[in-house]
């Protein structure tokens, strides 16, 4: 038996190039949580990773929140690391295992994700994939095809973000 209800459109894209050790990414969150209530399921928010070199627990982190996502609270484990950026400066991994068990997560499955390595693919993958399309810095976000740098200045970023997932939405074109 076939199934004869209308196909659903395809939902818009918005990747957010973040570092989970950055202060911009830390001011961008209202940002982030603001368009993750206003759109819901009807935008497909995903956390990228562009861990960078001067923050030294920020490839640690990404591979955290992948370990977060696979546990089924990444929106929520990466929320929590930002909202607590100048701790994990401080103190490093051991922040990242208590975050996850102050989420109820299981944290000696994420101390053993950051032993084992096995997420580092995915952050190495987004991270080349950011160098690709020329994100340089964090919080970079891609909708519809256009990249707009939230490490130079978060000023109007949220609302062009809204301007093109509207747009996107109605099915208008370019």
């Amino acid at each position: 038996m076939s199934d004869s209800s209308p196909a659903r459109p395809a939902v818009p894209v918005l990747d957010v190039w973040c570092e989970l050790q950055c202060p911009d990414c830390h001011t961008a969150l209202g940002d982030l949580r603001a368009l993750r209530a206003r759109y819901g399921d009807r935008l497909d928010v995903r956390l990228r990773h562009f861990p960078l070199e001067k923050h030294r627990h920020a490839f640690a982190a990404a591979q955290a929140a992948e370990e977060a996502f696979a546990q089924g609270r990444g929106w929520a484990y990466t929320e929590a690391v930002l909202d607590r950026v100048a701790e994990l400066d401080r103190a490093g991994e051991p922040l990242l295992v208590e975050v996850a068990r102050e989420l109820g997560l299981d944290a000696e499955e994420f101390d053993t994700a950051l032993i084992d390595g096995r997420h580092i693919l995915i952050v190495d993958a987004d991270q080349a994939e950011g160098k690709a399309i020329g994100v340089t810095g964090t919080p970079t976000y891609v909708i519809g095809g256009e990249r707009l740098d939230g490490g130079k200045s978060q000023e109007g970023l949220r609302e062009r973000v809204e301007e093109i997932a509207d747009r996107l939405l109605a099915g208008q074109p370019d």
